[in-house]
């Protein structure tokens, strides 16, 4: 039975993979807003209503590794060892997904996504989705015993870091630049928290 749910998930996977590479394909080709969702099923030969089990909508098709993304930097706080401190695990990850983001292979998408309104929409509240997630995490931390304030600021800082830097000409100077700027809120908000206990 576990090689049939492996099984099943694989296949899952491989639909979504798919389906997200045939719409960024004919997004590149003809411009997103010249493609329509039946376009994209057809194309990928899915069903409309499969396209829709694995994408809530048309923008989301731009951002299949949102999930994953997410999940990523959540990992960062919750994975981390026993003794490893916060901030420099998150950098790691940040810093990881501006590389993957920068990569030249990225350079087409981020074009699209820049030039196209409901593109820069979605991409803006997906990172204020990843910046919650986020918080929630470091606020669940036991080792971290930081305000929900401090909590959803570090994690602002974090995001925001991420979409800085990709925009830079350097953009892994920019990690180290704004990650010793993070470091010092860090510092100041558990001193303070530390100092009211």
């Amino acid at each position: 039975m576990v090689v049939q749910s492996g099984r099943r998930e694989r296949k899952k996977a491989a639909t979504r993979k798919k389906i997200a590479d045939t719409a960024l394909r004919l997004f590149l080709e003809r411009g997103y807003d010249a493609v329509g969702i039946r376009e994209v099923a057809a194309e990928a030969d899915v069903a409309v209503t499969t396209l829709f089990s694995h994408f809530a909508g048309k923008e989301a098709l731009v951002f299949e590794q949102d999930e994953d993304f997410e999940q990523r930097l959540t990992q960062a706080v919750t994975g981390r060892a026993p003794d490893e401190p916060l901030i420099p695990a998150l950098r790691r990850e940040v810093l990881a997904l501006v590389r993957h983001c920068t990569a030249d292979e990225a350079a087409p998408i981020w074009h699209l996504i820049d030039g196209t309104p409901a593109l820069r929409k979605y991409e803006e509240s997906m990172r204020l989705r990843h910046a919650e997630a986020l918080a929630t995490a470091i606020a669940a931390a036991p080792d971290l015993p930081l305000t929900a304030t401090a909590s959803r600021t570090i994690a602002r800082f974090a995001i925001d870091a991420y979409s800085l830097a990709r925009e830079e000409a350097d953009p892994e100077a920019a990690v180290a630049e704004i990650f010793r700027m993070i470091e010092a809120a860090w510092e100041v908000a558990t001193s303070a928290s530390e100092s009211s206990e």
